[in-house]
């Protein structure tokens, strides 16, 4: 055996606390090179004849991608705590695996042994229930829909009459969202995320220049009450972007620094490297990026703290939002990030946290700071596989196989898995304008472990190019609108709400992955779905394998309106056929 590609370690996603009596171990192993692995465990203080009692079951394998496979089990010890070791068996050799290294037979001192201390209720990682079963809409405020003109901008262009710019504006706010809730209804959206709402100076509000006060632009704080009691009268949670790593130029207390210098009593509100500030050609002070107009705010000085916490507090307070999303939050300090989950979750324990952050986020999701993170992982596979065709069946699935296993299934299950957003290029775009790709990417995503979130427009076929391509205006004639997709994003809505196999309680993994085809299972106790996946352009026939399990009076197809006419019919079978471009569901009942 590979020694050296086996790997566990008894925290994070190789060991943890599933619920209040589960424990989820994992380990890593070189690909191919081990046939079967066992767990030895047992009470560390269950003895007899001076013998540490301990049983033996085997674990199964959960993943597997071009360099490694993952093995997983899930255990409930009896007194709440256990020491463990693994047993790894090649067919010629057995090794077991343990904290201080290999042996050759299972050693008898048990401090040699992997430790879980205790498993502690309020240890486990608790995400609020309700995001599991949530699909997400993200708007973009300025750009969704103009219900009072009035608040318009001096300068504000006629609805969709000019190409988004970085710096044009046409007059979204809060009324024409609340004029437009039922469109999300009819699609089955059941949460809102809102781009930053609060006083800025741009059409985005990510320069913040009052965190107390909406943007007049939007509306007034009644009627952003309005909106939020109107969606929550509909059963749609509301999540509010909080710009916490930076301020805009024209926030109060930067622009006192500049009016005063080294003077300002606010001088320590921010990273200043020398005075008197210049904002260019390199600004001296800490920024986002190196954008002077964002300076970055001093979350460890206690005024800075004290405020952004009361802001933090202050909107779920008064105006009952559900969550809040964390914009650049990997730069902000964790400490801050553990007083903001305290003092949100004090007041509203059921609050969602999700942190913006593009990379593996473990650091961050270990219950004492976010729900979960944005999934870029899991989005970058997507669109290398679906939308580019930059990747192949086999990437793709080592990438998704790698998702899976960067963090706890707990995390996963609440994790936020978009295609798109207003800092990227839409999907329709992504995909070279082939709406196939798109359906085929919406299938995936709608299937997949998580919280799915799709960008505003996207339902109705609107493309874009990158910031600012992708924040144009919300398309509302019914006869420019894509109807077809919206259709068929419903279809996929509806089932993930419907049957929790398909959506968030069934258990994923890949059947098969070769040439540009995919075949995924999801399954519970009760009955398995397939997914057979051709994202070729050409039309495939993939032969059954054995192991799927394809066969008997057990097996039916769904009716996926514009792929399969088949409908729900029972039979074996041999082969599945697929046409460029499609796929194919079949449910197996147990």
């Amino acid at each position: 055996m590979i020694k050296e590609a086996i790997y566990h370690r008894p925290k994070n996603n190789f060991a943890y606390a599933y619920d209040e009596n589960t424990l989820h171990i994992r380990l890593q192993t070189k690909k191919d090179d081990v046939k079967r692995v066992s767990l030895i465990h047992g009470d560390p203080y269950d003895w007899e004849d001076g013998k540490w009692q301990n049983g033996e079951r085997e674990m199964m394998k959960s993943g597997s991608t071009a360099l490694y496979d993952y093995w997983s089990i899930a255990v409930e010890p009896e007194f709440n705590r256990m020491r463990y070791a693994f047993k790894c068996e090649s067919g010629e050799e057995t090794l077991f695996y343990t904290e201080r290294g290999f042996f050759a037979v299972p050693p008898e001192d048990i401090g040699n042994y992997f430790c879980f201390p205790y498993l502690h209720r309020q240890d486990v990682f608790a995400a609020p229930e309700w995001v599991k079963d949530t699909v997400w809409y993200q708007i973009f405020p300025e750009r969704f829909a103009n219900g009072d003109a009035t608040l318009n901008p001096t300068n504000a262009l006629p609805w969709g009459s000019a190409a988004p710019e970085t710096d044009n504006f046409f007059g979204g706010d809060f009324q024409g969202m609340i004029d437009h809730l039922d469109h999300l209804i009819s699609l089955g959206i059941n949460g809102i995320y809102l781009t930053p709402i609060f006083k800025a100076y741009s059409n985005h509000k990510y320069d913040t220049i009052d965190y107390m006060e909406i943007d007049p632009q939007f509306g007034d704080k009644e009627t952003f009450r309005r909106f939020v009691r109107e969606c929550h009268q509909r059963g749609i949670k509301v999540m509010l972007d909080a710009v916490f790593n930076h301020s805009g130029y024209y926030f109060g207390p930067f622009q006192d620094v500049l009016s005063k210098q080294e003077d300002s009593s606010y001088k320590d509100w921010f990273h200043i490297r020398e005075f008197p500030l210049k904002t260019e050609p390199m600004p001296n002070y800490e920024t986002f990026g190196f954008v002077g107009s964002m300076p970055k705010l001093n979350t460890e000085n206690p005024e800075v703290k004290r405020y952004l916490l009361d802001v933090a507090r202050y909107w779920v307070k008064e105006f009952d939002i559900d969550g809040w999303r964390l914009d650049v939050a990997n730069e902000v300090d964790h400490a801050f990030w553990r007083e903001f989950r305290t003092v949100v979750k004090n007041e509203k324990p059921d609050a969602y946290i999700l942190g913006e952050i593009w990379h593996d986020s473990m650091p961050w999701l270990q219950g004492d700071q976010f729900d979960a993170v944005m999934n870029y992982p899991f989005t970058n596979g997507l669109i290398e596989f679906f939308a580019k065709t930059n990747m192949g069946a086999e990437g793709f699935a080592d990438s998704i196989t790698e998702v899976l296993h960067m963090y706890p299934e707990n995390v996963n299950k609440v994790a936020f898995n978009l295609l798109d957003s207003h800092d990227t290029p839409r999907v329709l775009t992504l995909a070279g304008g082939n709406r196939k790709r798109v359906k085929l990417l919406y299938l995936f995503q709608m299937s997949f472990t998580g919280t799915p979130c799709i960008y505003y427009g996207d339902e109705i076929g609107m493309a874009g190019d990158g910031d600012p391509g992708c924040r144009a205006c919300m398309v509302w004639e019914e006869e420019n609108q894509d109807r077809k997709m919206f259709d068929f994003l419903k279809q996929l809505i509806e089932l993930r709400k419907s049957d929790p196999v398909f959506g968030n309680e069934g258990a994923f993994r890949f059947l098969y992955a070769e040439d540009g085809v995919i075949v995924y299972e999801k399954s519970n106790q009760g009955k398995r779905l397939i997914f057979a996946v051709n994202n070729k352009e050409e039309p495939v026939r993939l032969f059954i394998k054995e192991e799927w399990n394809l066969t008997g009076n057990n097996l039916q197809e769904w009716n996926i309106q514009g792929f399969s006419s088949v409908g729900k019919k029972t039979g074996d079978l041999s082969g599945i056929s697929l046409e460029g471009l499609s796929f194919r569901i079949f449910e197996v009942s147990h």
